[in-house]
Order: structure tokens, then sequence, then C-alpha cells
């Protein structure tokens, strides 16, 4: 996560070069000058420029962390069962980023995948752009008894506020508007492609984000976009398909016990 080190408490204004291994101390408490460079870096990879200024202001705002840092041991705030989770928890986001980071750099997407893709998706979407709304349940049962519903005669629009978990879309009655399918995950814009106008899916869509009912409202012709353009786009969905997989894998070789009474629905 970029951060911004320019409004912070404490400004000061003074050079930094010439210092040693340790940049400056709180109470005998070393402030390292690989932090400052840590943070310096992260603050030109933002986009920002990096002036003397600006490496005042990161070593004050460590100076000034390090002094609440030494007045929260103090108070033992580490000791508190909150905060050892949040930690454990912070660990792991920490751990996997870096992981997948790396994951990602060692099993790079090639310009060749990106472009079969990008030829797939041609062939499967025509250029077209879709208007569908969808609801968005947690398990495949939920999503079932919403069908069946449906072909009963209920409305999808009342189901999606009612029932829908993506808040985002479930006000406006599961509209997700226009969209371009490389916009969506695999599952979902292949699902939406099979639909004519005015039809919803009759068993339940699964992606990474739950169980989905999806309803095509309409479509329209577009010029498709090139291959230049659209390969961000590609590659991040390529990368995301690349994670799920990665994880379905790692969970199929792992041995898991998962003593909770409660357990997610398939």
């Amino acid at each position: 996560m970029k951060k911004t080190y320019i409004a912070v408490l404490f400004l000061t204004t003074f050079s930094l070069y010439g210092y040693a291994a340790d940049i400056a101390s709180v109470n005998g408490k070393p402030i390292k000058q690989s932090l400052v460079d840590y943070l310096v870096k992260d603050v030109k990879d933002s986009g920002n420029i990096v002036d003397d200024n600006v490496r005042a202001t990161i070593v004050d705002k460590l100076i000034t962390n390090e002094l609440l840092n030494q007045e929260a041991l103090k108070a033992g705030v580490e000791k508190r069962p909150d905060f050892l989770a949040k930690e454990e928890l912070a660990l792991y986001d920490l751990r996997i980023e870096a992981y997948i980071a790396d994951y990602i750099k060692k099993n790079p997407i090639d310009d060749k995948a990106l472009q079969a893709e990008y030829e797939r998706q041609k062939t499967i979407f025509k250029g077209k752009d879709y208007k569908a709304r969808h609801i968005l349940v947690k398990t495949e049962n939920e999503a079932k008894d919403i069908i069946k519903q449906l072909a009963k005669g209920s409305d999808f629009g009342g189901i999606a506020k009612e029932k829908s978990i993506d808040t985002g879309s479930a006000e406006n009655g599961g509209d997700l508007g226009w969209f371009q399918p490389e916009t969506m995950v695999k599952p979902f814009s292949d699902a939406v492609a099979k639909l004519d106008k005015g039809a919803y899916t009759t068993t339940p869509i699964q992606t990474d984000f739950g169980w989905h009912v999806i309803k095509l409202d309409d479509t329209r012709t577009v010029q498709p976009v090139s291959f230049e353009l659209a390969k961000g786009e590609i590659r991040k969905l390529l990368v995301r398909e690349q994670l799920i997989k990665l994880v379905s894998d790692l969970k199929a070789k792992a041995t898991i016990v998962n003593n909770s009474s409660v357990k997610a629905e398939k």
C-alpha cells in the first residue's frame, strides 16, 4: 500500500546528507538509514518527487513513530489479546503480499498468453458490451432457491435488493450497468455471453466472490479494443485466475483439519 509522507506531525526542514547508518535515535533507540531509504523509495514509486524537505519529513515521522512506540511498549499494549490478534493478521498479510509478488515475478504472463486470451474473448464476445444484473449469495443452495423463485415469477430486482450480498449493486436491483467482458472474472463473463437478452442463468455460477444468479438485460455492438489497449486488463484477469488456481492447488496438496463447528456451504 502506498503512503504519502507529506502531511505529518512536526514538520522540519534540515539537510540529511552525511548521516551514518543510524540516522537518528530516540532515548537511545536508533532509527536506521535503511528505513528512511525504504520509505524514500516508496514515495518515489508512488510518483512523487523526493527532495530534502520530503526526506526530513520522513525522518521526523519515524522519530514521532518511535517515540509513540516506546510509550505503547511502556503501556503494555502488545500484551492485549486484540493487539496480538491484529499483529498476527498483519504479519499474515505482509508475508502473503511478499509471497504473491515473488510468485507473479517467477511465473510471468507473457504476451503470447495475453494474445491468446484476447483472441478467445474476441471469439466469444464478438465485440459486444453487456448490460446485466446479478444476485450474489454465499452458498450454492441459496442461489438454487433464488432460481426457483424466479421460475415462479418473482421479480429479479426485488430479490437482489433483499438477498444480494453485493452491496454496490443490490440497492439498484443488482444492476451492474454496461461492462466489457474482460473486466469480469471468466466464469461470470462466460455465463453472460451464453444468455439471451432478458434471460437469467438457470444454474448457479461460482466465482471467488460467491455464487451468482445473472440476468442479461441488453447488449450492444462495439468496436473491439486493440490488443495494446486491452492487454493491461487482460493481464489483471489472468493474474487473478493464476492466483485462484494457486490457492486451489495448495488446498489440494495440504492436510487441512477444520475443527470449527461452522462450515461454509459449497
